[in-house]
């Protein structure tokens, strides 16, 4: 029995990722990317060819894998260029390391387009924790997404270089100090002209990150999708915390305040004028109620009018969705948005200066059936087609 399970066992553990891989890892001199699929230098264009073993000849081609189990003969992508999720019809999907859409993982973004990040920090919630795990969950649904959007004709793979970077090493402990280390991440990540597309995580996440994307690109529009409006001064004493990062945004001036909309705004309030500070910022508040039951794109339209060319950030908090679809939350509030409307936020976002975007509030153990989750890597994966430079076939 040993020696029919060693060949098992040799292919699992090349599956493994290097200790010391992530967001935060120290960089080697050549950083070596570990993927699902394939092992690159991502600083090469093409991957190097492979070496010959007994289910991979030596004259495979470049850009075709290697099998990722013994017996395989299917190799889970082929380009010269760009990094492909594998096909479900050549892969199994449970096969590999869990990354978002089963793509490359490597430890910076050197060398990407745009990258996938986790940010898996909950201790700012205010209701029910949980969201530290949502960036996990995420990844594991997400191997339901596909290639192409059907719908739109987006080929963001064709497109734009991708890949998985892993997580941010947040502080568990320290709200303020997980601040920092996530700022710091996504000064690196910026500064290599990456957009970052992030899973996370409670609200309070986004402060940060816009901080980082506002001292290279300056103040920045916003159009974000909530039940809330974040715009909280403090609570139990604390300045920080999901419920304040756009208030703390604007008074740091890193949003442009009259390219601000947030849409899907609802539920009851401790205020009797809960929306006065963002009429005085001039944020545009679009209550819930104005997008019952009809279409969003006209709203959208005006939304790109409103943007202008100008560098603009998309916050997406799964909770703007009715929680009959989106159950897997910290703080849901009812009769919210439908994923159809999500979509057409997103989808409505196209052409738009976008210069990072997230996901955030996700919440698993609230959802056993894991459709938040999917839900979320679905929105993540629109989020991708309408970056800027991403094609439509």
């Amino acid at each position: 029995m040993w020696v029919r399970m060693r060949p098992l066992l040799r292919a699992a553990c090349s599956q493994l990722l290097p200790r010391g891989a992530g967001l935060c890892a120290p960089k080697p001199a050549v950083t070596t990317v570990v993927t699902t699929v394939v092992t690159t230098s991502h600083h090469s264009p093409r991957p190097p060819a492979l070496p010959a073993t007994s289910s991979s000849p030596a004259s495979a081609p470049a850009g075709f894998l290697q099998p990722l189990v013994p017996g395989s003969r299917a190799p889970s992508r082929c380009s010269s260029r760009f990094n492909v999720p594998p096909s479900a019809l050549l892969v199994a999907r449970p096969v590999g390391v869990c990354s978002m859409m089963r793509l490359p993982v490597q430890a910076s973004a050197e060398g990407l387009d745009a990258a996938f990040v986790g940010v898996p920090l909950d201790t700012g919630t205010s209701n029910r924790p949980g969201a530290r795990f949502g960036p996990r969950q995420i990844r594991a649904e997400s191997a339901m997404v596909r290639r192409y959007n059907g719908s739109t004709g987006a080929a963001p793979f064709d497109s734009l270089r991708v890949a998985d970077i892993g997580d941010v090493n947040i502080n568990l402990y320290n709200l303020p100090d997980s601040c920092r280390l996530i700022r710091e991440s996504y000064q690196q990540i910026v500064a290599s002209g990456c957009v970052p597309l992030t899973l996370g995580g409670d609200h309070t996440i986004t402060y940060p990150i816009l901080q980082a994307l506002a001292a290279k690109h300056g103040p920045l529009g916003l159009v974000h999708v909530d039940a809330h409006t974040d715009t909280g001064d403090s609570a139990l004493g604390e300045s920080i915390y999901h419920g304040s990062p756009f208030r703390r945004s604007a008074e740091e001036a890193l949003l442009d305040r009259g390219r601000v909309v947030q849409i899907g705004i609802r539920g009851s309030s401790y205020d009797p004028d809960p929306h006065k500070y963002c009429r005085e910022q001039g944020f545009r508040v679009v209550p819930v109620e104005e997008c019952w039951m009809k279409s969003l794109e006209p709203l959208m339209r005006e939304v790109r009018a409103q943007m202008g060319d100008r560098p603009v950030y998309l916050s997406f908090d799964i909770d703007g969705l009715d929680p009959a679809y989106a159950p897997g939350t910290g703080t849901p509030e009812i009769a919210g948005l439908t994923p159809a409307q999500a979509l057409e936020i997103i989808r409505g976002c196209k052409g738009l200066n976008i210069v990072g975007c997230d996901l955030v509030e996700v919440a698993p153990m609230y959802d056993v059936s894991g459709n938040t989750a999917l839900l979320g890597a679905n929105l993540l994966f629109e989020m991708l087609c309408v970056l800027p430079g991403v094609k439509t076939l």
